[in-house]
């Protein structure tokens, strides 16, 4: 894996000076931390772990891919130096369901066979997740405002590290990054049972740009 970067973007200090988060580019040591907070703030920024059998099924489609496609976009919150948070990206959205319908989707659909087995599962939810890796990774013919919001992100952080402030810094690195390549806008999906998620992205100035039964796509100009 390329990009590793040991250099930390901004330091600041907890409640406590005796342990601090910082935010730093990521590297490839950190996969297994993101694969956990994933699953730990899957249920709607709540732990999804009761409702999965394969912990490490939610953090294949929604987290993982996004270090091997441009880990450049990929920050990492971390508490007395382990992962804590995240934040990953990337830049142009349509090449980047290309390369996961051709590279990361191929050999996770031969794991997770369709019809798949109900009783290897613990919830509906894992099934959704599992049929979702069989759908081809593309935009709707009438997302019109690709365009101008070509990037798109996730962002998850554990519960103990919200409502810090560390939120706010992490898009605000990503953001800067994604302002140094030109890209004109991002966007990003948050369920609308995540009240605490859409108020926190819309403080950070993103608006609604489409609505959907499961909830809302949000969208940030960033020049």
């Amino acid at each position: 894996m390329e990009g590793v970067q040991e250099q930390s973007v901004p330091v600041f200090l907890s409640g406590d000076s005796s342990a601090h988060s910082s935010i730093r580019p990521a590297h490839g040591s950190d996969l297994p931390y993101i694969y956990d907070i994933c699953l730990k703030t899957a249920d709607a920024g709540a732990d999804a772990s009761r409702l999965f059998r394969d912990p490490l099924l939610i953090g294949q489609y929604y987290a993982a891919p996004y270090f091997f496609h441009d880990i450049s976009l990929c920050f990492v919150l971390t508490e007395a130096h382990i992962p804590a948070g995240y934040i990953v990206a990337a830049a142009d959205t349509r090449a980047f369901n290309e390369w996961m319908n051709r590279t990361w989707l191929a050999p996770l659909r031969l794991r997770y066979p369709l019809p798949y087995p109900q009783e290897r599962t613990n919830s509906p939810t894992e099934l959704q997740i599992i049929s979702l890796l069989h759908q081809p990774a593309e935009e709707e013919p009438n997302q019109t405002w690709l365009s101008a919001y070509p990037a798109h992100l996730h962002i998850d952080l554990l519960s103990t590290q919200q409502g810090k402030g560390y939120g706010r810094e992490l898009m605000k690195t990503l953001c800067a990054s994604l302002q140094e390549r030109n890209v004109p806008g991002v966007h990003l999906g948050v369920s609308k049972r995540n009240c605490g998620a859409v108020a926190f992205y819309k403080r950070m100035n993103f608006t609604v740009i489409q609505e959907e039964n499961w909830g809302f796509i949000l969208g940030k100009k960033l020049h």
